[in-house]
């Protein structure tokens, strides 16, 4: 009931305000099976089926290597000791239907229903985005000794995270959208 878009119009100064009211409806036996699978869906999103996401993996270029020759002599071909992750980005396109992670990855065909899911002012996608950013602490301490986060360390488990909540988005706005 509290997703439902007519109840979030007409109250809402009170939802803002204080705990929320839930009318009694006579096919009441209805709204608690919405509510049931939407409960369901939530808390178990983490075991949700990934929605189908296509993903685009573009050539890796534009890093450096860096190459030791003096201890291995001459190598026909040298192969690089380290190459640069790829810059995180984490963009969302919600036109177009797709998220930039970095500048080789990207996922296509995110459906426009998952963006209508909102939490708070922002859909559940770009709040995931928002909290995987990078950012460099102020504290010129802080930031030598502890600034260890690199979105690439985390990037599998980040898309398997938004393609799993694409589908309880998507299943979500499905079911608010045939309540009455």
């Amino acid at each position: 009931m509290l997703h439902h878009p007519a109840y979030r119009k007409k109250y809402p100064m009170n939802l803002k305000r204080e705990f929320p009211r839930i009318p009694f409806y006579g096919d009441f036996g209805q709204w608690a099976d919405w509510g049931k699978t939407l409960l369901d869906l939530h808390l178990n999103y983490e075991t949700a089926e990934p929605y189908p996401l296509e993903r685009v993996e573009l050539p890796k270029g534009g890093g450096k290597a860096i190459v030791q020759k003096q201890f291995f002599g001459t190598v026909a071909e040298p192969e690089p000791l380290f190459t640069p992750a790829p810059k995180a980005r984490l963009r969302a396109d919600k036109t177009a239907g797709t998220i930039e992670l970095d500048e080789q990855t990207t996922l296509r065909g995110v459906p426009p229903a998952a963006w209508e899911y909102k939490l708070g002012n922002r859909s559940a996608l770009e709040w995931i985005l928002d909290q995987y950013k990078e950012s460099k602490p102020s504290d010129p301490t802080i930031a030598a000794q502890f600034n260890t986060y690199r979105f690439a360390d985390y990037k599998e488990r980040v898309i398997d995270l938004l393609k799993r909540v694409c589908t309880v988005s998507v299943e979500t706005m499905n079911i608010v959208n045939i309540m009455p």
